[in-house]
């Protein structure tokens, strides 16, 4: 990498040094899509990760995955902090910090269904540079950054682009479940948006986002998400025209209630419906 992304220094990542992030990134997250492939709709030892009667699974492959990128990142980029949802932070030397969710939906993982993904962001600060997710079980890796949102499938790259002329009337929207709002208003707040969508279906956890990155999907409205269930997904979107924030406009890196739209004019229709 160049000089001007020395750990050290704080100026943004040069472009060319996120590519090639990026480029490195893509090998090793699908080397780790292998091993979460040996586990899927395999027998497998499921735990949750909570105490109070609410259900958060855990398995073997969601902390191999994270090992597995741990390792890879950590080797090729010493001085970047690793952010991973099974092992907390490791700081780094620098405000650059890679992302990991081993894989974003496990609850789809344990029940078979492939709609779960891997997702592994690069952030810098208060702003995502670019992400990738990685659906094993489909071959597919979705991508993104300033240079822009691909999908490489059976060996073809395909730019993205979200749809630019929908409006909410005749927007498809995706939530994972309705049990994930926080409270009654922030539930209330994305039923008044439901109300007005054409078509409403929950399901989907990280793949839902790729799908509006791709122009299938209008809106993804969600909420108590934590920073790696949306970081990595941000670039994808913003690069393929579309827009995601918090329920007050800001890019969503903390996680939280997050609003995910095809184009700007859809995104402000559903922010005034908040």
């Amino acid at each position: 990498m160049s000089k001007s992304s020395d750990p050290r220094n704080r100026a943004e990542l040069p472009q060319q040094d996120v590519v090639e992030a990026l480029a490195f990134a893509q090998q090793a997250i699908q080397l780790a899509g292998k091993i979460a492939l040996d586990y899927f709709r395999q027998p497998l030892t499921v735990e949750n990760k909570l105490e109070d009667g609410r259900f958060d699974p855990v398995t073997c492959a969601d902390r191999e995955v994270e090992v597995f990128l741990r390792q890879e990142l950590g080797s090729r980029f010493p001085g970047f902090g690793i952010i991973g949802e099974e092992s907390g932070i490791t700081p780094g030397h620098s405000d650059i910090n890679w992302v990991i969710d081993p894989i974003d939906g496990t609850k789809a993982f344990i029940s078979g269904f492939p709609t779960w993904g891997i997702l592994l962001g690069l952030q810098q600060g208060a702003k995502a540079l670019a992400g990738l997710m990685h659906q094993p079980a489909t071959g597919e890796l979705f991508y993104g950054s300033a240079a822009g949102a691909y999908l490489r499938h059976h060996g073809r790259t395909t730019a993205m682009q979200s749809r630019q002329d929908v409006h909410l009337a005749d927007a498809l929207l995706y939530c994972t479940h309705e049990s994930m709002f926080a409270n009654e208003a922030n539930l209330a707040a994305f039923r008044r948006v439901a109300a007005h969508a054409r078509l409403q279906r929950f399901g989907g956890d990280c793949y839902s986002y790729c799908m509006l990155a791709l122009g299938q999907v209008d809106l993804v409205v969600e909420d108590t998400l934590q920073p790696y269930d949306i970081v990595p997904l941000i670039p994808i979107i913003e690069a393929a025209g579309g827009v995601v924030t918090d329920a007050r406009g800001r890019t969503p890196v903390t996680g939280g209630f997050v609003v995910a739209a095809a184009n700007r004019n859809l995104h402000e229709q559903v922010m005034a419906l908040l």
